[in-house]
């Protein structure tokens, strides 16, 4: 509930040619996490016990909501419709069913045709939601925002890339400390360049969206990333740390971009009213592909290692190194989702500059281009 309220919030805030710069400074504080969280998480489990990791979480919790009840805007809408209770039956069903299935299905407590029978009834959920959605004056979710191309290329796009990208963090872990025999701690400090790179760089963001737009960043930047996900494939015992970290932190930067434009290029083209819904089924299938990344990272790993090769580390690093090239080549696949950009969408988001250095977006619409020199 708190990423759709949080994004929905800054939408309300910000104009739409400065969401960009909002939402990279925004992110810098909530990147501190991802930095400070394996390293925590290594000294805990190497020093104390695994379950203090679930307190961590009360005096950051208490923090922030003495920072929200302080600073945060009350906004509130003058007319609201009726809460579709059928829809939130039917959608919350759905989705939360899926979840379990991809979890019980990567975990396989339950029999094949157990987790069948619950796919279909989730997928048969969400149908007969999307249904009740096609014939609500006010739905749960707006499902005709997907009309909309830079959204549904946004949240697509977004669903798609983080199939490969979410099933990252799963297999770096294994990579060193099963693979590698790096302890919890070692392991933590080789996944800190990542967020460190995404922290630093994110004010340069706005910069690289501005000059050369969303199509052209998020197909190119969508290629990047899959080729050092492809990349990584190269570490083994022998690779110098030295390499690791600059392979790592070069990785984090553009899965930063990446972001950075997937979740800004959502509200281009949605209005005032419309982005309530919009930030829901974002942030619904944002968490959604990650659960997807990581059942899907986990089934690549099983079909590349057998039971009979994790206790041999030569042939336990190859299976991952293998799982690497999968998932590279999913996360290449969502560029044919971006592709369906037009050069100009989302200018009123990126301030992307012409050859002149004037903002597309801000040139009245009535007159023409400057004549080329």
């Amino acid at each position: 509930m708190m990423v759709p309220v949080g994004r929905l919030t800054l939408v309300r805030t910000f104009a739409r040619s400065e969401l960009v710069r909002a939402m990279s400074f925004v992110a810098i504080p909530g990147l501190i996490g991802p930095m400070l969280g394996p390293i925590t998480g290594g000294l805990i489990v190497g020093y104390l016990h695994w379950r203090f990791i679930f307190f961590v979480n009360i005096p950051i919790g208490l923090t922030g909501l003495y920072l929200v009840y302080r600073h945060l805007p009350d906004y509130r809408a003058e007319h609201t419709a009726r809460l579709d209770f059928s829809g939130l039956v039917l959608f919350g069903s759905g989705v939360a069913l899926l979840s379990y299935v991809l979890e019980v299905f990567g975990e396989h407590t339950l029999g094949f045709g157990a987790v069948l029978g619950l796919f279909v009834l989730a997928i048969g959920l969400l149908a007969a939601y999307g249904l009740h959605a096609a014939q609500s004056a006010h739905p749960l979710l707006r499902m005709a925002l997907f009309r909309l191309r830079t959204f549904r290329a946004a949240v697509l796009g977004s669903f798609v890339t983080r199939l490969g990208i979410g099933g990252i963090p799963f297999l770096f872990p294994l990579l060193y400390q099963v693979g590698m025999g790096f302890t919890p701690i070692q392991s933590g400090l080789l996944m800190m360049p990542q967020a460190i790179a995404a922290m630093s760089l994110k004010l340069t963001m706005p910069k690289i969206l501005a000059r050369f737009g969303y199509r052209a960043v998020l197909v190119s930047n969508t290629i990047i990333i899959g080729l050092f996900i492809m990349l990584f494939a190269t570490i083994g015992r022998r690779t110098p740390v030295w390499l690791i970290v600059m392979e790592v932190f070069c990785y984090g930067f553009f899965t930063s971009l990446q972001y950075t434009s997937m979740n800004t290029l959502v509200y281009a083209e949605v209005n005032d009213e419309q982005a309530s819904s919009a930030s829901t089924i974002a942030s619904t299938m944002q968490q959604m592909s990650i659960s997807f990344g990581v059942a899907s990272a986990s089934l690549v790993t099983a079909f590349f290692i057998p039971d009979h090769a994790k206790s041999n580390s030569t042939q336990f690093i190859h299976g991952i190194h293998l799982a690497f090239f999968v998932l590279g080549g999913m996360t290449l696949f969502s560029t044919v989702v971006f592709r369906s950009l037009k050069a100009d969408d989302g200018d009123t988001v990126s301030q992307k500059k012409d050859m002149h250095g004037e903002s597309v977006s801000r040139r009245p619409a009535d007159l023409p281009p400057p004549a080329k020199s």
